[in-house]
């Protein structure tokens, strides 16, 4: 059972939003917990003990990121995601210390909801089997390929770097540690060039990619799904249907006529 915590002092937005991820994940054991501010959300935290927290940043009495920073002293694990209509750098800079996963501004596409909701029980899955070390990467080999005005070259590096490792567990932190950039900056970089984060651009490709396997191979929709970065097939089958409105078999058999 998988608890989403949603804090929001916004009634409407925190009731419309508990909808949306009701019916994402109607397939998926869940519970949906709402709270209006951000005291009731470390009380809740405490007491149910959520695996997944969308807060938002300015709340009365406590804000998101002190909540952040109360649940990160608690675990290590829980995955963080920050849903604001504030546009703030500081804010921004200060959500990815606390290691939030992502920080999305009002109104956000439901795609890019999505994308990163499906990351964020990703997550919690391959915490629940068996955790995994942070890597340190290694930047400043990287970082010296860029020069200040050598913004194309930057947004090539990223596309390159996630067409040649899109088959294998990607983070925000290992990119932009690649690059000698801290995360926020490197989130605000990113959707800049590409006009969507990276979770949800890197999850529309490795559905292009299983597309075109799709159609140009006989392998297994289990076989794809690992070859496209999803070891879990029944998790490779809900995200596919979700970007291209068709299951991985009833894809292929429409292309395959």
């Amino acid at each position: 059972m998988y608890r989403i915590l949603i804090a929001d002092d916004e009634a409407i937005e925190r009731i419309v939003l508990a909808r949306k991820l009701k019916r994402f994940l109607s397939e998926e054991p869940h519970e949906i917990l709402q709270v209006q501010n951000g005291r009731e959300a470390l009380e809740v935290f405490e007491a149910e003990h959520p695996q997944i927290l969308i807060l938002d940043i300015r709340m009365p009495g406590m804000s998101g990121l002190e909540v952040a920073e109360q649940v990160r002293k608690e675990s290590r694990d829980a995955v963080i995601i920050f849903l604001t209509a504030f546009d703030d750098f500081s804010y921004a800079k200060k959500a990815f210390s606390v290691r939030a996963l992502d920080y999305l501004l009002k109104p956000c596409d439901e795609n890019e909801l999505y994308s990163v909701v499906e990351e964020a029980v990703r997550i919690v899955k391959e915490a629940e089997g068996q955790l995994k070390g942070e890597e340190p990467s290694s930047s400043e080999d990287e970082a010296e390929r860029f020069g200040d005005s050598e913004e194309v070259r930057k947004q090539e590096w990223m596309r390159s770097f996630i067409e040649n490792n899109y088959m294998r567990d990607l983070s925000i932190q290992e990119i932009s540690g690649r690059m000698g950039y801290s995360e926020v900056y490197f989130c605000k970089l990113f959707k800049q060039y590409f006009g969507v984060s990276f979770v949800s651009y890197l999850t529309d490709y490795r559905i292009r990619k299983a597309c075109s396997f799709l159609k140009e191979t006989d392998q297994s929709v289990r076989r794809i799904g690992c070859l496209v970065g999803y070891e879990d097939s029944n998790y490779f089958t809900k995200v596919f249907r979700r970007i291209t409105g068709k299951t991985p078999t009833e894809y292929r058999t429409d292309a395959q006529g």
